[in-house]
């Protein structure tokens, strides 16, 4: 078909005519002035193909243009590609064939083709689920990841509407309708829509969580569809998740350290930094082997004696003796909480749980988790508190208030009071089952009075502590004070003791120490008078706001003087009837 016409002529287009007879000779060419018709008249439509398949056809379909049937084929002449066409000529004893150089189309064909698989070995090798939609959200392609990741195949997913088959119902199973999808919108509105926190429907069932973005197509100016890129972020979304439960934990951690840091101010106090107990009495021998023989156990103990005998000093022995000794002795004095926030601290409470409840706190027994927990006179605990605190110590759980999911505690307990609990439970004030629970191992301290001989190892340590206190030199005691302060019956007993050496050093003003001003006096009868514990209490309070000139907290306040807690102090004048 060789007519010295390039292929790239525009002028000819590249189309040639024949009339043919039966016998595919061809008689006459209506491209004259086109190309050179010369060379071919008189040859066979076959001989211009090379390719013996090619003659094949033209022989096949001449045949069949013969036979009123209209045929189209490929011919290959060479390197060039022509596009024949043959059909019957009405009342001729022939036909007619057209041909039409498409070598150019057939190389772009093949180039197109070669890039379309191409870019499907992209898409199909993308880790990413992909797939293509319509106008009507009807899916056009759908690649391999896509398939892997949903269940759903592809003679399933292409030609349906893919909403209804993943993206149907919200993570809660309500109807997600689609008009609401993003994916569509962005079909409807020609824009990128991007989504990090919904997920999709399996084929099973079960769903996974998804970022995708959807993405309009557009040929020739006009919207035709989109493509949507998706994601599979579980992996990433435990992450997070782990992540974030990390980050709770180390503010939980950073919050107990807060705690455990402000208890531990608020708790040390020169008074416990004895070393260890002071005495060697007959008396205080005894108590101690008690707590040597309990402290390794975890049993629960109970701790009476009357105010100012050193219980909570009793309490730290066992706690330092007893396997917990690295982790906190937690305490919490029963008597100097509201009622109404006793259950607050000592089981704590969530966010919201009451007026002031501005965020989630934890309790002591979860302070102590691990370590023990001094209930310092357990005896002022309401009833409520009471049937709560049983169920913990049986449960080793705590609820917070306003909660409701239980915590699980490891706390052993010691609990201290110096009120007769038995006449209590006689009395309906304090719960027979709980007094039962708290006394399985009971240590009673004696009174000072009954330790005379600790009397004067005590006063020389209190000396020497409350002259490094209050940045006084340190006096000399005569033995006529030592005696004076044996003979004494120390109705507060060492808490009176610490005091009146503590006044003593603050009114010192020579290089001996003067404690006979301090102690009571004999009345005219020349008997002792010997005060209540309520009006030693009442006195050493008084004299204790009369030396600070009525201040009660703060480091020269009249708590601080006599060692405790300022709203204890607080507690203890309300009780007792003192105005501040």
């Amino acid at each position: 078909m060789s007519d010295g016409v390039s292929p790239s002529d525009s002028k000819t287009a590249c189309v040639r005519h024949w009339r043919l007879d039966r016998h595919l000779v061809v008689v006459d060419s209506q491209s004259e002035g086109i190309f050179d018709a010369k060379p071919i008249i008189g040859s066979t439509l076959e001989s211009l193909i090379d390719d013996p398949v090619e003659r094949r056809i033209a022989l096949d379909a001449h045949r069949a243009a013969l036979s009123d049937k209209i045929t189209a084929y490929e011919a290959i002449r060479g390197s060039e590609t022509f596009l024949v066409c043959v059909e019957p000529e009405p009342g001729q004893a022939g036909c007619r064939a057209t041909a039409m150089q498409i070598t150019l189309y057939k190389q772009q064909e093949q180039s197109i083709g070669k890039l379309k698989r191409h870019i499907e070995s992209i898409l199909n090798a993308a880790g990413e689920g992909i797939y293509g939609l319509d106008l009507e959200g009807k899916a056009t392609f759908v690649n391999p990841a896509a398939i892997e990741m949903t269940g759903w195949s592809a003679e399933e997913t292409i030609g349906h509407n893919i909403h209804y088959k993943h993206h149907h119902s919200y993570p809660d199973g309500s109807p997600y309708p689609h008009t609401a999808c993003p994916i569509y919108a962005a079909i409807n509105d020609g824009e990128v829509h991007e989504v990090s926190d919904e997920l999709f429907w399996r084929k099973d069932g079960s769903s996974f969580p998804v970022e995708y973005t959807s993405t309009p197509i557009y040929d020739e100016g006009k919207l035709s569809g989109a493509v949507v890129v998706f994601k599979d972020i579980t992996e990433r979304k435990e992450a997070e998740r782990k992540l974030l439960e990390a980050f709770r934990e180390v503010e939980q951690l950073k919050e107990q350290l807060q705690e455990y840091n402000t208890y531990l101010q608020e708790e040390i106090r020169e008074e416990h930094n004895f070393g260890q107990i002071i005495g060697s009495s007959d008396a205080l021998k005894r108590v101690m082997h008690q707590v040597n023989q309990v402290a390794a156990t975890t049993a629960t103990v109970l701790i009476t004696g009357e105010s100012g005998t050193g219980k909570e000093l009793i309490s730290r022995s066992i706690h330092d003796l007893s396997p917990r000794h690295d982790q906190a002795l937690v305490k919490i004095n029963c008597g100097a909480i509201a009622e109404g926030l006793v259950e607050s601290e000592l089981f704590g409470h969530e966010k919201g749980a009451f007026t002031h409840a501005l965020s989630t706190r934890r309790g002591r027994f979860e302070l102590a988790d691990g370590g023990t927990l001094l209930l310092d006179e357990v005896g002022e605990l309401p009833l409520s508190a009471q049937v709560k605190l049983l169920r913990v110590l049986q449960e080793q759980e705590v609820v917070r208030v306003g909660g409701s999911e239980p915590v699980k505690v490891d706390v052993r307990i010691i609990a201290a009071t110096n009120r007769d609990l038995v006449s209590m439970v006689q009395q309906g004030e304090f719960r027979e089952d709980l007094y039962y629970r708290l006394n399985l191992f009971p240590i009673e301290v004696p009174p000072l009075r009954e330790r005379r001989d600790d009397i004067e190892p005590l006063a020389r340590h209190f000396l020497a502590q409350a002259a490094r206190k209050f940045g006084k030199p340190l006096r000399r005691i005569r033995q006529t004070c030592i005696n004076q302060l044996e003979r004494y019956s120390w109705p507060g007993n060492i808490r009176e003791l610490q005091n009146m050496i503590e006044r003593a050093v603050i009114l010192a003003e020579g290089d001996q120490l003067e404690v006979g001003p301090l102690i009571p006096q004999v009345n005219v009868t020349g008997k002792s008078k010997m005060l209540t514990l309520r009006e030693m209490e009442i006195y050493h309070i008084k004299q204790a706001l009369k030396i600070t000139s009525g201040v009660i907290s703060g480091p020269r306040g009249a708590a601080e003087l006599l060692a405790i807690h300022p709203n204890t102090l607080r507690s203890r004048m309300q009780k007792l009837g003192i105005q501040e």
